[in-house]
């Protein structure tokens, strides 16, 4: 069974991604956190972003928990 995952969140900001994270967890929600190891070719100094991504039929729930908590959404699909 296959999955498509939407970007919910791409941040520089660990902290938002780690909140975020929490409150999906917190509902539910699945969440896979990507280029977390992009820091390596960066050399840690955190100017590109990470990606949250959740499965498609989670998105609409997702980005309702998001605005309830200020958290700022990437784009609309």
């Amino acid at each position: 069974m296959s999955f498509v995952m939407k970007e919910l969140l791409r941040t520089n900001d660990i902290t938002a991604i780690a909140f975020a994270k929490a409150l999906l967890q917190g509902e539910g929600i699945d969440c896979f956190e990507m280029d977390v190891n992009m820091s390596v070719l960066e050399g840690g100094i955190g100017i590109l972003p990470r990606r949250l991504m959740v499965r498609q039929a989670d998105l609409f729930q997702a980005r309702a928990i998001m605005r309830d908590n200020d958290i700022e959404c990437a784009g609309r699909d």
